[in-house]
């Protein structure tokens, strides 16, 4: 039996072994535009403006590559659609563009740290031996169990440790808050930890309604430790912090919300016009604020101190000595498959008893390095490696492991698959289920049916990898999904999820929501996002768009790799009433063995009969947007009037099978002299007298007109796998064309 000095050794040094390949190799990236230096008094402070708020702690540590030149810095501001940051050297005084490097390493080396307080510690180092090593009997009385709730709450009092195993919609959540509210009944102390703000916010959110609903919550005893919390919505009682402090210290709570406000007031001076006196303003309002923060921080630890509940972030935790430096009766750590197993640890030893509560069939955690020790311990759930999932495959239940198994969220015809593929039937449906989702199934599209499989075999070659980030992109299957939204938004439902495994696809998807559907997001919760992200979310229609496609020779590692049948459960799973799975079929029989649960999953489709091919792509588009068109693409008259109404460009991909037609030819030859044409073609086509002519660029065909206007299909490639009915789409999107245009 390995001792818990070892593990600690092996952790830390995963940990750093993480730490050494971020900082060489950061893997986020932004790209910030004009930089103005705004101060070089001993250090180098620059302004950038950004495209969105980049969300980056204060004091991180960051990399600002301009050109060929690389510079080590950190954050000095980061709200609202600027970034001030400052830097060891000076680079110039403008800089156009740039890109800003981030990766939150420092919260490795806090954890760290906490390894080490660990490991001076008997106790803790005890607590985390039991984590680690969960062989001790079961002590709970099973003959006294009553429910679900009463058992967890028996296991958690005799058991040091309890695994609780909750697949999706099996009332994780439920359970979770009332064992934790039943312990703070008993003037037990209780710590509700996560990876993810929204889990957090979640588990508290449903404590405190259930001590209201007994008419036993008091303020101040069941707290929301953090930031980016959204716990607080809706709320008159006070649960997070900074609501406490506006009750009980508001002059101070003032004071902070007025230097906050006059600092977006100054930003806002800087981004229209650069001045240096705003720009010093702006330097010793971070100063102010610095100050008023460490007094709210004072009295933030206070709040900690008093409460009997505390709900926070593993990283916060493990670099907030009010939470660490704290014991607690009862630690529960929910979603504890996306956290590493030296954070399980961690958590474990902040506790006298621990409740592990996740779904081990769901995505495990994410580390950038392949170094051995990083993969052993931060790319496996602690499930796994403490040696409960295992008892599973072997068909068994660990002593120390419950499990919930009845699910009550998806409709039984999409649950079938996973029920059936993922968790060996281990899991079933509650009987109220079916009735309950059948509201959102009557919706359109495909009203009446649950679980559908919109086939895109034979519509053409449109699976590329990004140039920048080699993320795999499909813009025929991203427009698909984008219709299939707004279907389904006029079909009624307002809560509409889409998700992918590839970022560059998802990331087009919400441009085209950004650029089309702005208004319709008003009132509706619409999401596009990777798998990955969207674990923990749930919504009443899922899209799940598996990309791959021709001309690509192979599917993706994510669909079929070691973590493929936790991503697509996780796909599958976050729906209620309506999955819409959009894949090219035809690729995936070809490429994607028969064992593999993608291709598990699009056999039991097609066997439950759910496909709906892409000759019937006139029964379900019933709602054309003016500037989303679909047309038949033997239907030229549309885009030859596009192509003469053109002012300034032309860009053209013809793949080498396409035989352009007359019309167009005509079009293109006689068009205007101040219209600029770039061909992007193996062949030459002198016979178009193109401007520019590009031998490599994207292998499908599409036509932009003015940076605005995309035809995508058109021209009309025949013979290379595309079948009737052939289909043409026009969109009208600057922001799509812009972004098409960074891809040749």
């Amino acid at each position: 039996m390995t001792k818990t000095s070892s593990y600690i050794k092996e952790w830390q040094q995963a940990l750093q072994n993480e730490i050494v390949f971020l900082k060489k190799y950061g893997s986020n990236k932004y790209r910030v535009t004009n930089g103005r230096l705004v101060s070089s008094d001993g250090s180098f402070t620059y302004y950038f403006d950004t495209a969105f708020s980049l969300k980056i702690p204060v004091g991180s540590s960051i990399t600002l590559v301009w050109g060929g030149l690389k510079q080590g810095g950190r954050t000095l501001s980061s709200e609202g659609k600027g970034i001030i940051i400052q830097l060891e050297q000076t680079l110039s005084d403008l800089i156009p563009e740039a890109y800003i490097y981030h990766d939150p390493w420092e919260l490795l080396e806090q954890l760290i740290e906490r390894l080490e307080e660990i490991s001076k510690s008997k106790k803790k180092r005890v607590r985390v031996h039991r984590l680690m090593n969960p062989s001790m009997p079961a002590k709970h009385p099973i003959d006294k169990i009553k429910s679900n709730i009463h058992e967890v709450l028996l296991r958690s009092k005799y058991n040091p440790v309890t695994f609780v195993w909750g697949p999706p919609g099996t009332g994780k959540t439920y359970t979770l808050a009332r064992v934790a509210a039943n312990k703070y009944f008993q003037d037990k102390t209780v710590l509700i930890l996560s990876h993810s703000n929204q889990a957090v916010d979640v588990l508290i959110s449903e404590i405190s309604a259930f001590l209201k609903k007994k008419e036993r919550f008091r303020e101040g005893d069941v707290l929301r430790y953090g930031f980016n919390t959204a716990v607080a919505e809706g709320t008159q009682e006070a649960l997070t912090t900074s609501q406490l402090l506006q009750k009980k210290e508001p002059s101070l709570a003032e004071d902070k919300d007025r230097l906050i406000e006059e600092r977006k007031n100054i930003k806002l001076d800087l981004a229209r016009s650069f001045s240096r006196r705003d720009s010093n303003q702006l330097l010793e309002l971070e100063k102010k604020i610095a100050r008023v923060l460490e007094k709210i921080r004072q009295k933030e630890m206070e709040f900690v101190k008093a409460a009997f509940v505390v709900g926070s972030t593993l990283a916060k935790a493990a670099s907030d000595p009010a939470i660490y430096g704290k014991e607690f009766d009862v630690v529960i750590l929910d979603e504890a498959s996306m956290a590493y197993v030296p954070q399980a640890a961690f958590a474990a030893s902040l506790g006298k008893r621990v409740i592990i509560c996740g779904d081990f069939k769901q995505l495990p955690p994410i580390a950038s390095s392949r170094d051995t020790l990083v993969t052993k311990w931060m790319k496996e759930d602690i499930f796994h490696r403490a040696g409960v999932a295992d008892w599973v495959e072997s068909g068994k239940l660990h002593p120390h492991l419950f499990l919930l198994k009845e699910q009550r969220r998806m409709h039984p015809d999409i649950s079938a698959f996973t029920n059936r593929y993922i968790y060996h039937s281990l899991v079933g449906d509650h009987d109220s289920v079916r009735m309950s989702r059948n509201a959102i199934v009557e919706q359109a599209p495909f009203p009446g049916r649950a679980a559908i499989l919109l086939d895109t075999s034979y519509m053409g070659a449109f699976c590329l990898n990004e140039k920048t980030s080699n993320s795999r992109s499909n813009l025929w299957q991203a427009l698909i999904s984008f219709q299939l939204i707004h279907e389904s938004y006029l079909g009624g439902s307002r809560s509409i999820g889409y998700v992918t495994p590839y970022r560059a696809q998802a990331n087009i998807v919400d441009l085209l929501l950004q650029d089309l559907y702005e208004k319709e997001r008003l009132s509706a919760d619409i999401i596009s996002a990777t798998v990955h992200r969207f674990q923990g979310s749930e919504r009443d229609v899922m899209i799940f768009d598996t990309v791959d496609s021709d001309p690509q020779d192979r599917v993706g590692m994510l669909l079929t790799g070691k973590d493929s049948e936790r991503l697509i459960n996780v796909a599958i799973t976050r729906t209620k009433g309506k999955f819409i799975h959009v894949c090219n079929h035809a690729f995936i029989r070809r490429h994607v063995y028969n064992r593999k649960t993608l291709r598990m999953l699009v056999e039991h489709q097609e066997k439950q009969q759910q496909s709906v091919r892409t000759k019937d792509i006139g029964t379900w588009i019933k709602n054309q947007l003016p500037r989303l068109m679909w047309i038949h693409a033997l239907k030229k008259e549309q885009v030859i009037k596009d192509l003469n109404h053109a002012r300034s460009s032309i860009v053209m991909s013809l793949p080498v099978h396409i035989q352009l037609p007359e019309d167009l030819k005509y079009s293109l030859a006689g068009r205007n002299l101040s219209v600029e044409l770039t061909v992007i073609s193996e062949k030459a086509w002198p016979e178009l007298k193109p401007n520019i002519w590009q031998e490599t660029g994207w292998n499908c065909p599409f036509i932009m007109i003015d940076q605005q206007i995309l035809w995508l299909g058109q021209p009309l490639e025949r013979g290379k796998g595309i079948q009737p009915p052939y289909i043409a789409v026009r969109l009208d999107s600057e922001k799509i064309c812009e972004y098409l245009n960074e891809q040749f």
